[in-house]
């Protein structure tokens, strides 16, 4: 595969999981504003397992299908590897079917023991998406095994529009109809087996139009032994094993979490339906708006990963420590600036967002979100360090980091949500503490692996008082505008000014490097305007 074909690959996934990732966050704030708090805590209480299911079904395996089917084809070996996908895909569906029992079958049990009986429609109907996504998955890994990314991205796409699309038109529906928020969780939680369903469709269609063309490949390549199952299957599991049980601790935790938190709240007097409301504005409302800086740092930790492998590969050790260095600080960049901001507007943005929701539900959730704001910092370093220590092969060091940080977080979340003056916020309070153990863990790692020396005015000084100028502008001007203007105004007002006053401060600083334009998407071409304009520093 020519590195042509190779960077359009990166390219499509990179943009379809962009867009993945905004309609997923978008969509939780129409949610929010319909369901209300207690509504939002019966979706988020079926979503952790839902995630965990689907981890389990669908993490590894696609992956592994990939990496056999590509090898398979480089050896022109195209008969087996059809079978590695055939194999592949009957495991999915055995996975699939059983995940889908379990979940279906056990939802009221599952629902009461996590202490939100409501929640029971939201599991259920999340059910059957656990039904056809490891089919969606095999087909997914198949033609990424091809170098074909286009099916991969449009199905990502397809499936998490319906999802939206259908999750809020059914919930619409219901809340219409006056069937109760129960019912109306379950209804958001279709969305997700709707999307489930239409994914799978048109990758299976993209397939059958395909079906020709692999079937002369089939056919040139009978002169290689067959492979027994056994050894396929052996194959398959040493690569995805791993590759799951590592996308498993973040859900698992969360399903956990769930339970705790629950129990813990109705141990200190709340009702169920209380605990609900407080779990729905910690996860539904407030986690909502720290995911949305993660969709760079995201981006910025997949540009990472092929940089640092590359120059790892030519053991260019003094690229790696440039590159890392470079993607530690912009990712100190977004994640400082977006954690002050929502810590000063905490709760004008909730007032702004989840305006459906009465006052006393929008101050509260405004407290969470002011406690879990500085969580995005050490998220997004964490995604970052991450990309480094999997770019110079080190894929299970973040893994165990982050197993550390969430084992605490168990014993945290406990201890704190049971306090009544702390509650819900204890639970906030235990992610920073995960988030920033798996933080410094990692940064310990990356600096023994790769001996980078870190200029503290470059990487932490000059950052800060670019973040501290801005933090100035926008609680001034949302004082000031909020008397005359209102809440809505004023709120859109000091984040578009906070964020052209930063942008400014970080290159008149000289925070900002034309290297580190290029961890951006788009980020060389903004680098020449702005060098052209003497913005940026040459």
């Amino acid at each position: 595969m020519s590195k042509d074909n190779f960077l359009k690959g990166a390219a499509i996934l990179g943009i379809a999981g962009f867009l993945v990732k905004i309609l997923g966050a978008i969509y939780r704030i129409p949610l929010g504003n319909m369901l209300g708090d207690v509504g939002m805590g019966y979706y988020q209480t079926a979503y952790p397992l839902y995630t965990l299911m689907y981890a389990i079904s669908t993490a590894g395996l696609p992956v592994a299908v990939a990496k056999l089917v590509s090898e398979k084809r480089a050896m022109g070996d195209y008969r087996g590897a059809q079978r590695i996908f055939k194999v592949a895909f009957l495991g999915l569906v055995i996975g699939g079917v059983l995940t889908f029992t379990f979940v279906f079958v056990g939802a009221k049990f599952i629902v009461d023991k996590l202490g939100n009986s409501n929640a029971y429609y939201a599991m259920i109907a999340l059910a059957p998406a656990l039904l056809f996504t490891p089919i969606m998955s095999a087909f997914r890994g198949y033609f990424q095994g091809r170098q074909d990314m286009t099916p991969t991205a449009l199905s990502q796409i397809i499936e998490q529009f319906f999802r939206v699309s259908v999750g809020l038109m059914v919930v619409g529906i219901i809340m219409k109809l006056d069937k109760g928020l129960p019912m109306a969780a379950g209804g958001a939680s279709f969305g997700a087996s709707a999307g489930a369903l239409l994914g799978t469709i048109i990758i299976m269609y993209i397939y059958s139009k395909r079906k020709k063309k692999i079937g002369r490949e089939i056919r040139k390549s009978s002169r290689f032994k067959r492979e027994s199952t056994k050894s396929i299957i052996r194959n398959i599991l040493a690569i995805s094993i791993p590759i799951t049980i590592g996308a498993c601790i973040i859900p698992l935790f969360g399903t956990i979490d769930v339970a705790i938190v629950m129990k813990r709240l109705q141990s200190i007097g709340y009702t169920e339906a209380e605990a609900s409301g407080l779990y729905g504005q910690l996860t539904g409302m407030a986690q909502t708006l720290i995911n949305f800086p993660q969709v760079f740092s995201v981006a910025i930790a997949a540009s990472l990963v092929p940089a640092i492998s590359t120059a790892f590969a030519k053991k260019d050790y003094r690229e790696i420590k440039k590159t890392a260095t470079s993607g530690i600080r912009v990712t100190l960049l977004v994640g400082l600036p977006a954690a002050l901001g929502l810590f000063i507007l905490s709760t004008p943005i909730i007032k702004l967002l989840y305006f459906g929701n009465p006052l006393e539900v929008q101050e509260s959730a405004g407290q969470i979100l002011a406690v879990l704001s500085f969580s995005v910092i050490f998220l997004t370093l964490v995604q970052s360090l991450t990309a480094i220590l999997q770019g110079i092969g080190k894929p299970f060091i973040p893994v165990r980091n982050l197993l550390i940080g969430v084992l605490v977080k168990v014993v945290v979340v406990y201890v704190l949500t049971g306090i009544p003056q702390i509650n819900i916020k204890g639970a906030a309070l235990s992610t920073i503490i995960a988030y920033t153990i798996a933080a410094i863990l990692n940064f310990a790692s990356v600096k023994h692996y790769t001996n980078i020396k870190f200029n503290i005015l470059n990487l932490v000084i000059k950052p800060m008082i670019s973040v501290a100028i801005m933090g100035i502008v926008v609680w001034v001007t949302y004082n000031g505008a909020n008397t005359m203007i209102g809440n809505k105004l004023a709120t859109v007002i000091s984040i578009s000014l906070g964020g052209i006053i930063y942008g400014l401060a970080l290159l008149r600083t000289g925070t900002i490097t034309s290297r580190d334009f290029d961890l951006i998407p788009g980020g060389v071409k903004l680098a020449i305007k702005l060098k052209k304009i003497g913005l940026l520093k040459k």
